[in-house]
C-alpha cells in the first residue's frame, strides 16, 4: 500500500505572485496541491504567514 508523502512550504510573503511562484515550482517537480493554510494577526486584515501543502504517493510501505 502506498503511503502518501506532504510538502510544507511555509512564506511570509503572501502576495498572489509568491504564492503562484510556490505552486507552480512545486507542481513542477510532481507535487500536487492540498491546501493552503493563512496565519492572520488580530491587527491586520492581510495573512502574516502562508503554508502551502502539496501531496504525492510515496513509496511501496510493507505492513
Amino acid at each position: 500500500m502506498q503511503q502518501p508523502n506532504y510538502k510544507v512550504v511555509e512564506t511570509t510573503t503572501v502576495t498572489d505572485e509568491t504564492l503562484e511562484e510556490i505552486i507552480n515550482t512545486w507542481v513542477g517537480r510532481g507535487w500536487t496541491l492540498d491546501t493552503i493554510h493563512f496565519a492572520m494577526r488580530e491587527s491586520s486584515r492581510r495573512p502574516a504567514m502562508a503554508f502551502v501543502l502539496f501531496v504525492r504517493a510515496g513509496d511501496v510501505q510493507s505492513s
